[in-house]
């Protein structure tokens, strides 16, 4: 249900956030976040597992019907957390990656500018979002293409009279993608997942490229990196730089994923040219049953959900298969507002309640290290419960004295 992310990972971000604005919480109340953690590691061992989540979404059997909403972008944010391909990176001096999250909503259709009621909210990671988002755009764009195509080549004036599309300017349109290398432009989408772009002739130092979020959460673009994994933003260089032969990007498939204030209607788009005999085509649409569109099909298949709060009409409550997500939501809903309450800066460090006139100040690091341990900490309880729950439930005989420990 939580696509590349766990709800351990979910529990444990949402606890430091609550600690930031209490760095020095008492012993209760970290008793109460070391439970709320076991908690979530059972819940993610009685996870189901489906070929579309290692956590399982649990949505193979129910039907959510999203025809009747649309995709609003809303956020994108850095998350400074445990990561686990750092900690094994002998080479590596820090154990805390940036992680980039997005936060969308699902609101009623026609509802794009307001969305206050009847909506989900949901978060994901902002790879699976690129991958769902920029696909649907990409061959969204390719199917109007094709239509320009089709009727303004054809033979028939009565198609080209519809007015379905202006021919002047969508072939300008259309060319000007079909020669976009020519004209020294790329796609900057192709670059979203971290890859090298540059290397001095000794190798001693390269360049990266990868998605980054800017302008405090409301864009996406490419940005340059020095590591394999996109985690030190290189701020003071541009990207396109490092491009080959001096190539620029087009952004405007990035520009159409973060766009707000153009909602992504869930009704898949027909792009066929109609058919002309009224009587066929009457009973055609009378036949023809609404599809859901691939990105919102899976954009709410891989995310975590923030529903029943917002009075959505499709929500788990009458499915028998979102037990999971019903234990899980408040914990969602949590995080989702977190990222909203200024709890994190635009490098996701945690920002702590200050005295300053800007009312916050970044944390000590003194206080950086407490919550990082305490983080550590809890991720490290967790790990530990899922171990022992898994050994006693092999068998009654598990020796827990292998574990580190002997029972009173």
């Amino acid at each position: 249900m939580f696509g590349r992310f766990t709800t351990l990972a979910i529990a444990t971000i949402v606890a430091t956030a609550s600690a930031a604005s209490s760095p020095f919480a008492t012993k209760p109340a970290k008793t109460s976040n070391i439970r709320k953690a076991k908690m979530i590691s059972k819940m993610v061992e009685g996870a189901k597992v489906t070929e579309n989540s290692q956590l399982g979404r649990g949505l193979e059997e129910a039907e959510v019907d999203l025809s009747g909403y649309e995709i609003k972008f809303e956020k994108c944010q850095f998350v400074k957390a445990y990561d686990d391909e750092l900690a094994e990176d002998e080479d590596s001096k820090n154990v805390l990656g940036t992680k980039h999250f997005v936060v969308f909503r699902l609101c009623p259709s026609g509802s794009c500018e307001s969305c206050a009621y009847n909506f989900g909210e949901y978060i994901i990671d902002m790879e699976s979002y690129l991958e769902a988002a920029t696909e649907f755009f990409v061959q969204d764009r390719e199917d109007q293409c094709g239509l320009c195509n089709d009727i303004c080549e054809a033979d028939d004036d009565a198609v080209k009279s519809l007015g379905l599309v202006d021919c002047d300017e969508c072939y300008d349109y259309c060319a000007s993608i079909d020669n976009m290398e020519d004209n020294g432009y790329v796609e900057s989408y192709e670059f979203s997942e971290c890859m090298q772009v540059y290397e001095s002739d000794d190798g001693a130092s390269q360049i990266y490229a990868g998605a980054i979020c800017a302008n405090s959460g409301t864009e996406i673009k490419i940005a340059a990196f020095s590591d394999e994994y996109c985690f030190y933003h290189k701020s003071s260089y541009d990207v396109q730089d490092y491009l080959e032969d001096g190539l620029l990007f087009n952004n405007e498939i990035l520009g159409n994923v973060v766009d707000s204030d153009s909602c992504v209607s869930c009704i898949m788009t027909d792009y066929e040219v109609p058919d002309q005999d009224a009587d066929d085509a009457a009973q055609n649409d009378e036949d023809e049953e609404i599809e859901v569109n691939e990105m919102c099909q899976n954009l709410y298949e891989m995310s975590a959900k923030c529903e029943s709060k917002y009075g959505f009409d499709n929500y788990w409550k009458d499915y028998e298969d979102y037990a999971n997500q019903y234990t899980q939501e408040d914990l969602v809903c949590e995080f989702i507002s977190s990222m909203g309450n200024g709890n994190y800066d635009e490098y996701g460090e945690i920002v702590l309640s200050g005295s300053q006139s800007n009312g916050r100040s970044g944390a000590s690091g003194g206080q950086k290290f407490a919550l990082t341990f305490f983080v550590l900490s809890t991720i490290g309880l967790g790990v530990y419960a899922a171990s022992l729950h898994s050994n006693l439930t092999k068998g009654g005989n598990a020796d827990l004295s292998a574990q580190g420990g002997a029972m009173a």
